[in-house]
């Protein structure tokens, strides 16, 4: 038996790219980032962030276009995925992404008033007058790679 599970909180680092397959099928992709903080042995306070690759499909996609800004701190569950694919320039390229199953909005509404959605105190997703939500898919069976 093996297990490939993910579980991220982060920070998102720019708005994400949303984009629509031939088919109609939305996937969209969140560079997000987590961060842990420490104390050296010399006392000093150190605080390392890694950067993640997230891709979401379908009706994750769509949360993210309508709700997830830079800045947005959120919740990701998903599995790891390493695929290569070649460059413009022919060079075989290797990536590794997380390909959501689950998101969820964490913290406040953002005060610009950008976002339609209302953030509950819970973290869920809510839009005017619906009840609160989270978004997860199933596993993905027809990825285009």
């Amino acid at each position: 038996m093996s297990v490939n599970k993910v579980i991220l909180v982060g920070n998102v680092g720019k708005d994400p790219e949303v984009r629509h397959l031939e088919n109609g099928t939305a996937v969209s992709t969140i560079a997000l980032a987590t961060s842990e903080y420490y104390t050296n042995k010399s006392g000093e306070k150190v605080s390392t962030t890694e950067w993640h690759n997230v891709v979401l499909w379908r009706s994750l996609a769509d949360l993210a276009e309508k709700y997830i800004r830079k800045g947005s701190q959120i919740y990701v569950e998903g599995k790891i995925r390493s695929r290569s694919y070649d460059d413009k320039d022919g060079n075989k390229r290797y990536i590794t992404e997380i390909v959501a199953d689950t998101v969820q909005l964490l913290g406040r509404k953002p005060e610009d008033g950008n976002n339609s959605g209302a953030q509950t105190s819970a973290g869920t997703v809510a839009k005017p007058q619906e009840e609160p939500f989270q978004v997860s898919e199933s596993p993905i069976d027809d990825l285009p790679f």
